[in-house]
C-alpha cells in the first residue's frame, strides 16, 4: 500500500461495534444490574438506626501555593497495575459503562456539532464526558441525583435503591476502560499509548469541600488538585489564574479557554485529558503540507506517512469512505443548555455532598490535548511487501475529515471529533 498522508494530530479509527442485548424466556435481569447498588448496601444506606458520622470537610490550598508537576509514567504505571487486576466482572461492568457512554458520547457529538463555528473543531471524549458527570452523581441529592442518572441514560426505577446506580462503581468501571486502551500499547506489536486525566477543584474562598467526595474521584481522576481562588472580583484574572496553574502542573501545550469565569460561582469542575500515541509504521514527512479546508483555501500542517495493511470501506454513491488505522475544549453547562436541561447544575442543583454550603457550579470545562506521533521504527521498503497482498490504495486526508479512537474489548469510543481546519486545533 503507498503512504497515506494525515494530520499530525488526528487519525481515522472508524470501526464500531454495538452489543446487542436479547431477552429470552428467563427472568429478566436489568441489563445495567452490575452498575447498581446492591441490596446489602442499600439496606445500609436505608437502616434508620444507623448512626452516620458527619462527612469530614477542607478548605482547599490558594491556587498560589507550590505544587508538584504531575508524574504522566507514575499515573500510567499505576492505570497499568490496575488493570492487569481487573476480574472478569469488572470486565463486564466495564463494557456495560462504555456501553452508555458512548451513546451519551454521540448525543452530545451531535449538540456540539450543530453549534457551529470553531466549537464544530473541538475532540469530544465520551469516557471524560460520562465521568464528569458521574462526578457530579456522586456528590448530588435528590431530586438532582435522579435527574442527572437519567441523563446518564439509566432512569431510577419508582426511587428504588437497588435501581441506584452505583457511583463508586462507574468510576472505577471508567478507569478499567481507560487502562484497556493504554495496555494495548504495552505488547512489541503495537505503539505505545499514553492517556492521563486530572480535574482541577476551583472553588470560592469560605467554600469547604467534602473529603469522601474527592477521595471518590480517584479511580476517574488520581491527579485531584483542589485550589481556591476569588471568582468574584475579576473573573478574567481568575481565568487566566487557572490556566497558569493547569500549565505549570501539567506542561501540556493545551488550549485553554480565554473567557472568564461566571462572577456568582462558587465551584468549577474542569476536567483536562492527555492522550498521546505513537504510531506503529508511520512517520513525519518533511516540511509542511496543504490541507483544503474548503474548495479555495488551504493551510500548511506537518503530516505523518505510513505504508501497512488497513482495512478500508468505500461509498462512492455518497462520497465517504473510512480506514482503520491501528495503534480541544467545551463547556458541559452550554450542552446542558441546549439538551434544555440548564438548570440540572444550575443554582437549584442539590450537590450536598461535593460541599457546605451547597456550591454553585460555573463552567464544566472538559479540555484535551491529543497528540499523534510518528513511529521510531523505520517504514519497510517496496521489496520488503509479500506477492499476493490486496491492492495497493493511496488515502490522502488533506481535506476536512472525521476520526474516532475505539478500544475493542471494551467498545468504548474514546474520542469522537472533526478535523476541518488542523491549525485550529494545534
Amino acid at each position: 500500500m503507498t503512504p497515506t498522508g494525515m494530520g499530525l494530530k488526528a487519525i481515522v479509527f472508524c470501526i464500531l461495534t454495538w452489543v446487542s442485548l436479547a431477552a429470552g424466556d428467563r427472568v429478566y435481569i436489568h441489563p445495567f444490574h452490575m452498575l447498581f447498588y446492591s441490596k446489602s448496601s442499600c439496606a445500609q444506606l436505608e437502616n434508620p438506626n444507623a448512626e452516620t458520622a458527619p462527612e469530614a470537610t477542607f478548605a482547599p490550598v490558594p491556587i498560589q501555593a507550590k505544587t508538584s508537576p504531575v508524574d504522566e509514567k507514575t499515573l500510567h504505571d499505576q492505570l497499568v497495575l490496575a488493570t492487569e487486576k481487573l476480574g472478569a466482572e469488572d470486565r463486564q461492568r466495564a463494557a456495560q459503562v462504555a456501553m452508555i457512554a458512548n451513546f451519551m458520547g454521540f448525543r452530545m457529538y451531535k449538540m456540539l456539532s450543530e453549534a457551529g463555528g470553531v466549537v464544530s473543531e473541538a475532540i469530544l471524549s465520551p469516557p471524560s464526558l460520562f465521568g464528569t458527570l458521574v462526578s457530579f452523581y456522586l456528590g448530588s441529592l435528590d431530586p438532582t441525583a435522579s435527574q442527572l442518572q437519567a441523563l446518564l441514560g439509566v432512569p431510577v426505577k419508582d426511587k428504588d435503591c437497588t435501581s441506584r446506580l452505583d457511583g463508586h462503581k462507574v468510576l472505577a468501571a471508567l478507569q478499567a476502560i481507560q487502562g484497556l486502551l493504554v495496555t494495548q500499547g504495552s505488547t512489541s506489536s503495537q505503539a505505545h499509548l499514553l492517556q492521563s486525566t486530572i480535574v482541577g477543584l476551583f472553588t470560592a474562598p469560605g467554600l469547604r469541600l467534602k473529603q469522601p467526595f474527592v477521595q471518590g474521584l480517584a479511580p476517574f481522576a488520581p491527579a485531584v488538585f483542589p485550589r481556591s481562588l476569588d471568582l468574584a472580583t475579576d473573573p478574567g484574572l481568575a481565568t487566566e489564574k487557572i490556566n497558569r496553574f493547569i500549565k505549570a502542573v501539567t506542561g501540556w501545550k493545551m488550549s485553554l479557554p480565554l473567557e472568564g469565569v461566571s462572577a456568582d460561582s462558587t465551584l468549577l469542575f474542569n476536567t483536562y485529558v492527555h492522550f498521546q500515541g505513537k504510531m506503529k509504521g508511520f512517520s513525519q514527512l518533511a516540511g509542511p503540507h496543504e490541507f483544503w479546508v474548503d474548495n479555495s483555501t488551504t493551510v500548511s500542517v506537518p503530516m505523518l506517512s505510513g505504508t501497512g495493511t488497513f482495512q478500508h470501506w468505500s461509498d462512492s454513491q455518497n462520497n465517504f469512505s473510512m480506514t482503520r488505522v491501528p495503534l480541544g475544549s467545551y463547556n458541559l453547562q452550554d450542552l446542558l443548555a441546549q439538551a434544555k436541561l440548564s438548570t440540572l447544575l444550575g443554582a437549584e442543583a442539590n450537590l450536598g455532598k461535593i460541599s457546605d454550603p451547597n456550591p454553585r457550579v460555573g463552567e464544566v470545562l472538559n479540555s484535551i490535548l491529543f497528540e499523534l506521533k510518528a513511529g521510531e521504527e523505520e517504514q519497510p521498503t517496496e521489496s520488503a511487501k509479500q506477492s499476493g497482498s490486496p491492492e495497493a490504495l493511496d488515502v490522502t486526508l488533506n481535506s476536512p475529515f472525521l476520526f474516532a479512537i475505539y478500544e475493542r474489548y471494551s467498545g468504548a469510543l474514546h474520542f469522537l471529533g472533526r478535523v476541518g481546519n488542523p491549525q485550529s486545533v494545534l
